[in-house]
């Protein structure tokens, strides 16, 4: 579950981060689907959280997995069928290609875990990112440290 929370935390950071953003700037119209976006993902992060720390023998482990595969799975094929089209007609290529080039910098530097309660929008989102970025790689080495003595200790 760690591979999929974590892919999922930096999918809607660097979507928030950059695609949003310039949607909205240079594509008014796409506001309602950008808005929609973001609700998406902020249901998706506290679904994330929740099962963050949910141990899999949960009562409501599977469950919760089952609601979140749903949502993403809704908000793909939004995205796919709706916004990507949106935003094939509305960028050059040069632009889309400036895009993606921003994506992979902004997957670099991405929180790898889900914050809820962080902003989603500029620049609100960009400061939170500063700070939680690395508080949680360092947790990531903490934890691999701990697991690491608890195999030497057993």
């Amino acid at each position: 579950m760690g591979k999929v929370i974590e892919a999922l935390s930096v999918h809607a950071v660097i979507e928030e981060q950059v695609l949003y953003p310039e949607l909205r700037r240079q594509l008014p119209a796409a506001e309602s689907d950008v808005l929609e976006a973001l609700e998406e993902h902020h249901v998706v992060k506290w679904t994330l959280d929740a099962l963050e720390d949910m141990d899999a023998q949960d009562e409501r482990f599977e469950a919760k997995v089952t609601v979140l595969m749903e949502s993403v799975r809704h908000h793909v094929k939004e995205e796919e069928k709706v916004m990507f089209p949106k935003v094939r007609k509305a960028f050059s290529s040069s632009e889309l290609d400036d895009m993606g080039a921003r994506l992979v910098a902004a997957k670099r530097t991405a929180p790898r875990r889900p914050h809820p309660r962080s902003p989603d929008t500029p620049p609100g989102n960009f400061v939170a990112t500063a700070v939680t970025a690395p508080l949680d790689a360092a947790a990531k080495l903490n934890t691999a440290a701990a697991r690491r003595v608890r195999d030497i200790v057993s």
